[in-house]
Formats: structure tokens, C-alpha cells, sequence
């Protein structure tokens, strides 16, 4: 593969981006006073900034690579994870969610849990939650690694340490508030850096009308049906008939609801992000701010995917081509520098090349800034250290930011096992988010949910998530990190369709056993549930508000528009 050879104006770009995220870290250090400065921002922030880092906080290297490789794998049924499997979920928990997280001024999400339930319930989140970010923080090092080695030629490990030193820098310095400043500068600069690769690939193409054409020929030479690349539902009927593998309802059920709802409603890296805001109507506006550039996104990183594979199936001898594994299997997490390299003139690609490593940091720090919360308040509080000062968790939280770091990058080098890290993080999203989701659903629209029952259902969800991961494979697949660990009874068309039916089962068997067990075990009592349960909060009143601040209004406008994508291009 050729390498990239970056001009005095490209590394310009990246060192001038470089000093000014750790700079927003030393100028807010002053402001860390408390560790509810450091953890939480003070609640004090517009619900336009936490809308964009609520956005942005899932802008990692999932999306800009992960997302652009699934596109480059599946074609435009990848928008199914923003259309389907994002905007719903995000109108949701801005609607009916943030009232709880907020009004109860819970830490975390694990405190939440402790609220609703009990403490077990809460310790056995804290830890299934911190495992999570650690993985998902190591597959943006990863990434960013992998973009600076194979483009620049830079020394792999090298690369992963540099990138890690800098996201904990400006962590440590200015917390939660520095994270979210630098995620929504990464907004603006993803923007800037991949609009332009998108314009010149449809060109290059020949538009959309020229990417249909190229794409019919990929899936007719894959054995699929035509449109297979082009069409989000049309090819749904069968697994068969479409490059995910999935039909429509694996599709709504594993994505749609559990997958996208256990993510959206649970994960604390994004919830954190609201309960910054400076009042319960921001906090319940900042998803509805976020869900409109979503439903947008997929123009911007599932289309570069898409022209890719166009344009390597139809190109001549020295021509775009994306790169093999060693194992010869395709390597679409190279979809988007591959991209950069071949349309970005100098300057041009400095500025990609930076938005990448923003949307990469930034995701890392996201998560970071959410194990460093759940460890400090959760576990080191809770279990190890309960009755020390303010200022020793702000401490704890520092120290906290350290360790994180270091798991992550262990976990960097776990993630070269997949060609795509999307399939990864959804793997570890159906064992984390989907059972989660089926306690959340209960306990908050249940008032009969125990906390007995929320934790055996927890164990019981995530144990059968790995008891399906385990006696099942991806086509293709050798028994391993991708499955098939105990047996292989069952395969399936590509890990996607894996990660969606591990996800089903997990929140099947978590719902399932939590109203069991609920059944057979003492409630809570009413006026310990006070807003915490939906029929036992007190609703907050929208009257008097104009319609563009009024949740449920914007909410309805929203998923108004998402059903029209939907229907545009089915």
C-alpha cells in the first residue's frame, strides 16, 4: 500500500490541533475545584454545547472508521445504525429518560441503579460498564495507531502511546468540561475534514446515480440481489439476500430496539454528557439537539465506505484499491485514510488527517472520562475507600484517568483480531448494553421490579450472551475471540448478524428473569421510588414554552423526519 507523505503545512495542522486540546485542559484546570467540577462539569453547561458532546462522544474511531468500513462491507443498510438504531433511542431518552438520570441527581448510572434497586445491582454494572469503555477506549488507540503506521509509516506503538499521553494530559487537567470543549471542536472539524472527501468521491463516481450503477455490479459479483448495496429494507426479506446478513427483524429487534436503546438509554459516556447541562429542560433537549446532525451523518461516513468499494471493484492498475490483511481478507478500517490519501491534495489532508485523530482522542477520552466517574464513585467510594474528602476522590479520579488509560491500551492491540471495528464494539455492546436496557425498562416503568431481580436478570442476560457467543460463528470465522469457544452449533452470515441475535438473547433472557424473580420477591416501597419510577415522578411541565424547546414536540418532528429517510431510500 502506498505511504503518505505529509507537507511542513499538514504537520502544522496536526501539531497547532495537538497544543490546543491540551491547552483547553490547562485553562480549565482552574476550575476543578471539587470532584463534581472534575466528574460532572458542576451541571452547568448550555444544552447546545452538551447537545454537540452528546453527539460527539460517539463520534470515535467506531464511527469514523467502524462506520465507514461497515459501509464499505454492507453498503447503505449500515444507516440502519442511525436511522433505526440511533435517532429513535435518542428521542426516547430525552423524552421520558433525563428526568430520572437528572432529577435524581445521580453520579452515574450505577448510582442510578443503586437508587432504583440496590447496592449488588449497582456493583455488578459498575464493573460489566468500566470493562466496556476500557474496550471501547483501546479500539480508538487502536485505530489511531493503525492510521498513523499504515499511512505515514509511523512505528505502530509508538503511535498508541504518543495518542494516549495527549488524551490523558488534557483529561487530567480539566476533567469532563475539558473533554466535552474538545468534543465540540471535533464536530466542527469532522465536518470541515470529511465534506470535502465525500463531494470529490460522488464526483470521481459519477453521483449517485453512478455509485447505483457500480454497486449493482459489486452485488451481482457477491451473489446478492440487485440493490443490495443501494436499499435499506427492499433486500430485508431474507438474510440471504443482503450484504449484513439480517433480515428485518433481527434487524428492528436486535438493532432497532435492544442494541440501539441499550446504548442510547444506558450507556453513562453519552448520559454523562447531559447531566452536565445547567437545568432538567437541557439536559431533556440535549439528545433531541444531537439526533439532528445524526440523522445526517450517514452522508458524511457511511457514503465514503460505500464509494470506496465502488471504486475498488471498477479501478485499472494504479487505481483505489483498499488493502489486504496478511490473512488476505479485506481491511476496511482502512476505508477512510485510504480515502484521504486519494482525493487530499497537502493542507487538504492535514486537515483530514486531523479530524480523524480528533474523532479518535476524542472517543477515547469519552470513555475515559466514564470509567474514571463509575471507578471513583462506584467502586473506589462504594467498596474501597467510602468516607475520605471531596478532594481525595478529586484525586481518585486523576488517578483514575491513569489506569484507564493504560487498560485501553492493552485493549488496542484485542482489536487487531477484527477487520472491522464496528463488529467488535457491537460484540461487546450486545454483553454490556442489552441486558442493561431490559433492567432499565423494568425498574423505570415497573414499580413491582425488585432489586433481586434486576441483578439475577443482569447475570442471567450477560451469561447468555456469552453462552450464544459461544456456540456460535461467523461464516468463514475460526473458533476464537469471534466465537464458537465452547461449540459451534450455529453459523451465521457475518458477525454483525452475530452480534444483533447475542444481543436479542441477552436482553430476552435479562427481561425474562428479572420479572421472574420479581415476582417471587419483596418491592420496594412507593416513597422510596419517588422519582425514580414513571408513575411516581412528578411530570414537568412544558406549558408556556415555544415549540422548539418542548421536548416531546421536537421529539415528534424528529422521528418525522428519520421515517421520511427511511422511506427515500428503501
Amino acid at each position: 500500500m502506498p505511504r503518505i507523505f505529509l507537507t511542513p503545512v499538514d504537520y502544522l495542522i496536526l501539531l497547532t490541533y495537538l497544543l490546543f486540546v491540551i491547552g483547553i485542559g490547562y485553562a480549565l484546570k482552574r476550575y476543578m475545584k471539587s470532584s463534581d467540577d472534575f466528574f460532572l462539569s458542576g451541571r452547568s453547561l448550555p444544552a447546545w454545547v452538551t447537545g454537540l458532546a452528546f453527539l460527539s462522544a460517539n463520534l470515535g474511531a467506531q464511527e469514523m472508521m467502524g462506520m465507514a468500513a461497515s459501509g464499505a462491507k454492507y453498503g447503505i443498510a449500515t444507516s440502519h445504525f442511525y436511522w433505526v438504531g440511533a435517532v429513535p433511542a435518542m428521542v426516547f431518552v430525552g423524552v421520558f429518560m433525563m428526568p430520572f438520570y437528572y432529577g435524581s441527581r445521580a453520579r452515574s448510572v450505577p448510582e442510578y441503579l443503586k437508587l432504583r434497586f440496590d447496592e449488588k445491582t449497582r456493583g455488578f454494572n459498575a464493573l460489566s460498564f468500566a470493562a466496556m469503555t476500557v474496550f471501547s477506549s483501546g479500539i480508538s488507540l487502536y485505530a489511531m495507531g493503525l492510521l498513523l503506521n499504515v499511512l505515514l509509516g509511523w512505528d505502530f506503538n509508538a503511535c498508541i502511546f504518543l495518542s494516549a499521553l495527549v488524551v490523558l494530559l488534557y483529561i487530567t487537567l480539566g476533567g469532563l468540561t475539558s473533554a466535552i470543549y474538545n468534543e465540540v471542536l471535533q464536530f466542527f472539524l469532522i465536518v470541515a475534514g470529511f465534506l470535502p472527501l465525500v463531494l470529490l468521491g460522488l464526483e470521481n463516481v459519477g453521483g449517485w446515480n453512478g455509485l447505483t450503477a457500480r454497486l449493482a455490479t459489486v452485488s451481482a459479483e457477491r451473489g446478492f440481489s440487485a440493490g443490495a448495496y443501494t436499499s435499506l429494507w427492499s433486500n430485508m426479506g431474507d438474510a440471504s439476500r443482503n450484504p449484513l446478513g439480517v433480515e428485518w427483524f433481527g434487524t428492528l429487534m436486535g438493532l432497532g430496539f435492544v442494541l440501539s436503546f441499550g446504548y442510547w438509554c444506558t450507556d453513562f459516556l453519552v448520559v454523562q454528557r447531559a447531566m452536565a447541562a445547567d437545568s432538567i429542560l437541557a439536559a431533556r433537549r440535549t439528545p433531541l439537539i444531537a439526533a439532528v446532525p445524526k440523522m445526517l451523518f450517514p452522508f458524511l461516513v457511511v457514503l465514503p465506505g460505500m464509494i470506496a468499494i465502488a471504486l475498488t471493484k471498477t479501478s485499472g492498475p494504479g487505481g483505489f484499491a483498499l488493502p489486504l490483511k496478511p490473512d488476505g481478507a479485506v481491511n476496511f478500517d482502512m476505508t477512510i485514510p485510504m480515502m484521504l490519501g486519494y482525493y487530499f491534495p497537502p493542507g487538504m489532508l492535514g486537515l483530514g488527517l486531523t479530524a480523524l485523530m480528533a474523532s479518535f482522542m476524542s472517543g477515547m477520552a469519552g470513555n475515559v472520562t466514564a470509567f474514571n466517574t463509575v471507578w471513583t464513585y462506584d467502586i473506589y467510594q462504594a467498596y474501597i475507600r467510602p468516607k475520605e474528602s471531596d478532594q481525595h476522590y478529586l484525586w481518585m479520579g486523576r488517578a483514575a484517568t491513569v489506569g484507564g488509560i493504560g487498560a485501553s491500551i492493552a485493549a488496542a492491540y484485542l482489536a487487531t483480531r477484527f477487520n472491522n471495528i464496528m463488529d467488535f464494539l457491537q460484540l461487546v455492546f450486545a454483553f454490556v448494553n442489552a441486558p442493561l436496557f431490559a433492567t432499565f425498562l423494568l425498574g423505570m416503568f415497573w414499580k413491582r421490579a425488585t432489586g433481586h431481580g434486576a441483578f439475577f436478570g443482569l447475570v442471567c442476560g450477560t451469561s447468555a450472551a456469552a453462552l450464544h457467543h459461544g456456540l456460535t460463528l461467523p461464516a468463514g470465522s475460526a473458533p476464537g475471540i469471534k466465537g464458537g469457544w465452547l461449540a459451534v452449533l450455529a453459523h451465521y452470515p457475518s458477525e454483525m448478524a452475530q452480534n444483533f441475535w447475542t444481543a436479542i438473547y441477552a436482553f430476552t433472557f435479562c427481561f425474562a428473569v428479572t420479572l421472574l424473580v420479581s415476582l417471587v420477591t419483596r418491592p420496594h416501597r412507593e416513597q422510596d421510588m419517588r422519582g425514580l419510577v414513571w408513575s411516581l415522578t412528578e411530570r414537568q411541565s412544558d406549558a408556556g414554552l415555544p415549540w422548539h424547546q418542548k421536548p416531546a414536540t421536537l421529539g415528534l418532528l424528529i422521528l418525522a423526519a428519520v421515517a421520511a429517510l427511511n422511506l427515500l431510500f428503501w
